[in-house]
């Protein structure tokens, strides 16, 4: 089987086992998002789910949360750690947002990439699921299950990983694929504890590469 044919027949079955998998960070504005996902860093989504609820509520929008001082949204979202560096990026990035793109967020990779405090994995992350383009997401999950499976060989550096996955990963399947990892690595292909290989949908064609 090559990686292609592998690839294809692990969405297949990722597909059936998780048909509803999407993004774990509650939002319903793109801009939300991004916020979301720089607050995710070293922390829970569903962490960061309880902490924007105070800082949406204070913040409503990008102008306002634009105009907010650093130290305010710093106290707001120090639960998520890394407070002081989060809350710097988060407030840049809104005024760029403001200033260049009239508080809205850009439908553009290498637009989403200046921002401040935004990577590939975030980028990728607002293409797929705020504007429903090819993306591939790789997080700590996608990457520790990718190389599990034999997708790819002993590659940890996130772009390395994502460049080989576009190889292999149908545009349009891309962003699902990576949420269905997140659910997948969490339920049964743990990192923390030894995978639950007896329960996993993937067991007989996965290259167990633990």
């Amino acid at each position: 089987m090559t990686k292609k044919q592998l690839a294809l027949e692990i969405i297949k079955r990722l597909k059936a086992e998780y048909p509803d998998a999407g993004c774990t960070l509650d939002y319903e504005e793109a801009w939300k998002l991004l916020v979301s996902v720089r607050l995710a860093a070293q922390c829970t989504d569903a962490r960061v789910n309880v902490v924007v609820q105070g800082l949406f509520e204070k913040y409503p929008d990008v102008e306002a949360l634009a105009e907010a001082d650093v130290d305010d949204i710093e106290a707001i979202v120090k639960p998520c750690g890394l407070g002081h560096s989060k809350a710097r990026d988060i407030s840049a990035c809104m005024k760029m947002l403001r200033d260049e793109y009239g508080g809205k967020v850009p439908e553009d990779f290498n637009a989403l990439l200046k921002l401040p405090g935004v990577g590939r994995k975030s980028a990728n992350l607002i293409m797929g699921d705020v504007f429903g383009k090819p993306a591939i997401v790789t997080d700590t999950h996608c990457i520790r299950l990718v190389n599990r499976m034999g997708l790819v060989d002993g590659i940890k550096e996130p772009k390395k990983v994502e460049m080989e996955l576009w190889k292999i990963i149908p545009p349009e399947e891309g962003s699902d694929f990576c949420h269905r990892l997140v659910y997948h690595g969490r339920e049964v292909c743990t990192a923390r504890t030894n995978p639950y290989c007896d329960k996993c949908v993937l067991a007989d064609i996965c290259a167990k590469k633990i």
